[in-house]
């Protein structure tokens, strides 16, 4: 892995992905970050309008981790995206 750019380091993360992944490694790498202090952190601004990955129910993402409050779906954005084209899904089959 190649360290985080915000921090620069890799050993705060654990193992897997980095803020440039996509799908279940990007989930799994923002919710392991940093001891895990990113994933419940606000979004700036009020978060990103998306639509679920799943089941394509509208919903915003609050936090950096979040869920779709129709079918549970997990979805995440690293810190370093500003954008909610950048917001991954971790699959059906992934629970928190």
């Amino acid at each position: 892995m190649s360290g985080c750019p915000s921090c620069g380091s890799a050993d705060k993360h654990g193992s897997g992905g980095g803020p440039f992944s996509t799908g279940r490694d990007l989930v799994e790498f923002v919710i392991n970050a940093h001891g895990g202090t990113v994933k419940d952190q606000a979004i700036a601004d009020g978060g990103y309008e998306t639509n679920c990955q799943g089941c394509n129910a509208p919903f915003t993402l609050m936090t950096y981790v979040g869920k779709c409050p129709d079918c549970g779906g997990v979805h995440a954005i690293a810190p370093v995206h500003r954008s909610a084209e950048r917001i991954q899904f971790a699959g059906k089959d992934f629970v928190l």
